[in-house]
Order: structure tokens, then C-alpha cells, then sequence
């Protein structure tokens, strides 16, 4: 996948100034000491999974085991939280909207996949975004990889409803942006109430989409289909 660090900066920068930013440390603390080695990321995520099971009572020199805090670590670093890195974010080229399309742009039924923050269990669900365009236009991938890139990442729905929002407002250069998320959250299906049935959904609509009834009305009937 194309990234574009520069525009992730510009990004950071925007959600930080709206209040919108994930809450991550300016200067992060110093490494983990073992031994009075300073460990990396990888592993001292490693390593605190390894305490975590041997104080959960695991053996750790079985051989389904044994490599599950490196599996953990790879896993955080390499796979589910890579969005915590603006260097990661996706190449979203506009074009100049030469044809003056000027209707709505939907896409439904985007894949969610992330992480809650509370207690680091996944929700998962689907994700329909709008837009009208006005100068530019973007190309239709862009939106999952947007969508993608903020679900990576210690999550509450409703801040990933915004930060979603709030980029493809940057990106396009438009307020008339439309954003609903349908998830289910497993810190709900599996502790606390555990209730298998219940799902979230959550909407950020700006613009046009929340001035213009009929507009919202379309988009939403849009997004439950």
C-alpha cells in the first residue's frame, strides 16, 4: 500500500487542533530496562505478555506456548495498531473535479476492524461514508484505507466516527462529509453485561448532510442498505 507521511502529519495536526486526536504521549518515557538493557517497542511488548501470562499461571516452556508474547508483539507492531504511525498513512491523491459532480458519493458497507481502548477487545462492524464534491474528487479505495487506517489503533467509536470525518473533510477540501459506523463490541458480547445482540452505531454528519434533511435522510437510508 502507497503511504503519504507528510499528509499523516498534516493530519495529526488538524485532529490534535479540533481535539479529536487518540491520547498518546509527546515524549514517550524512557525504554524498558531488563537486566539494564533498554528494550524496543517489540520487545517490551514482548516482554510485559510474557509476565502477564506467567501471572496468569501459564507455562511458558510449553511448546503452544512459548511464542505467543512474540506472536502478541508482532501482532500490536506489525498488524493491528499500525495507525498510531502517521508515516502510515495511505496515499490519497485528489483529482480535479473536472466534471462538476455535484451529487452524492456513497460508500457502504466498509469493513471495521479495531480495538477497544477500555479494555483491548474488538469491535467490528461496517462503515458507510458520503460526500458531495465540490473542487475534488477522490478515488473510491481511498475511503476503506482511510477508514482502515484510524480503525488501526486503540479505539472508542465514537472518536473513530470523528477522526474519520475530520480527515476526508481535510482531504477533500469540503464540510460536506457524512460518516456512520454499525459495530459490535466484544467488551460488551463477552464481559460486563455480555450481551450478544446489541450493536453501536454512531454518526458524524457535517455540512450539507446536516443542514438539508432530505440529503441526510437519503444518506442514511444509504447506509442501512
Amino acid at each position: 500500500m502507497a503511504t503519504d507521511p507528510e499528509l499523516g502529519e498534516k493530519i495529526h495536526k488538524h485532529l490534535v487542533a479540533l481535539g479529536l486526536e487518540t491520547p498518546m504521549e509527546k515524549n514517550p518515557e524512557a525504554p524498558l530496562l531488563v537486566d539494564g538493557v533498554p528494550l524496543n517497542k517489540f520487545d517490551s511488548i514482548k516482554h510485559c505478555h510474557h509476565l502477564t501470562m506467567r501471572s496468569l499461571g501459564l507455562d511458558l516452556n510449553d511448546d503452544s506456548l512459548r511464542d505467543t508474547p512474540k506472536r502478541i508483539a508482532k501482532m500490536y507492531c506489525n498488524e493491528i495498531f499500525t495507525g498510531l504511525d502517521y508515516a502510515n498513512f495511505p496515499k490519497a491523491t485528489t483529482v480535479e473535479n473536472k466534471m462538476q459532480y455535484n451529487e452524492m458519493v456513497c460508500v457502504s458497507g466498509i469493513t471495521v476492524q479495531s480495538m477497544c481502548e477500555h479494555h483491548f477487545l474488538p469491535f467490528v462492524g461496517t462503515a458507510s461514508v458520503a460526500y458531495i464534491p465540490d473542487k475534488l474528487v477522490l478515488g473510491l479505495s481511498k475511503f476503506n484505507r482511510v477508514v482502515e487506517f484510524f480503525s488501526r489503533r486503540p479505539q472508542i467509536q465514537e472518536r473513530l466516527t470523528e477522526q474519520i470525518s475530520a480527515a476526508l473533510r481535510l482531504i477533500l477540501q469540503t464540510e460536506d462529509v457524512a460518516v456512520v459506523i454499525n459495530a459490535d463490541h466484544y467488551c460488551v458480547k463477552l464481559r460486563g453485561i455480555r450481551d450478544g445482540c446489541s450493536n453501536t452505531v454512531t454518526s458524524r454528519l457535517a455540512g450539507k448532510f446536516r443542514t438539508v434533511p432530505e440529503l441526510r435522510a437519503e444518506f442514511l437510508a444509504l447506509s442501512r442498505t
